[in-house]
């Protein structure tokens, strides 16, 4: 069993349970500022915190108005806080930042990218984690099917795929 729990982040979609409160249950997307808004619920900071922290923060708040509320909340469209996302840079066919899962490892990554353009000197490129650089070798993991280049990722990696030579 794992130990990461996904941290919500500004623009992910949640959908609020209310149970046996249909009215107050709804589905919203986290505002740039990391808050949301829902019925009986007015600008309840939600960025940085997992889906249970939210819930129990909900279910504080509601408690004003309803009796024990039993709230769940269920992140339906992930987008990540930044520290949670993995990014990938450069020669990729699709750069972009996506948000980390449990086990995510460099394949992971580069499939969400859409793999290497033609012009990418996959072997030179370089992980970067909280500061330091690793070497990667995506053209023997991609091409050449070496297992043993598809490492694990963290929340807050970034992949940089420099472009070859023509």
């Amino acid at each position: 069993m794992s130990d990461y729990h996904y941290v919500i982040g500004p623009g992910d979609t949640l959908h609020i349970g209310v149970w046996q409160n249909p009215d107050l249950s709804s589905t919203v997307t986290v505002r740039p500022d990391g808050r949301i808004s829902a019925p009986l619920v007015q600008g309840v900071q939600a960025a940085g915190l997992t889906s249970d922290q939210l819930a129990s923060a909900i279910r504080e708040s509601m408690s004003k108005y309803v009796r024990d509320p039993v709230v769940t909340v269920v992140v339906s469209d992930f987008h990540g806080a930044l520290g949670q996302q993995v990014s990938i840079v450069g020669a990729a066919t699709k750069p972009q930042s996506i948000p980390y899962r449990d086990k995510m490892t460099v394949l992971d990554a580069m499939i969400a990218a859409g793999g290497l353009t033609p012009y990418a000197n996959g072997n030179a490129a370089v992980l970067i984690r909280a500061g330091k650089s690793y070497s990667l070798h995506l053209d023997d993991l991609l091409r050449g099917g070496k297992m043993g280049d598809n490492v694990p990722l963290l929340p807050g990696d970034t992949i940089v795929i420099p472009q070859g030579w023509f």
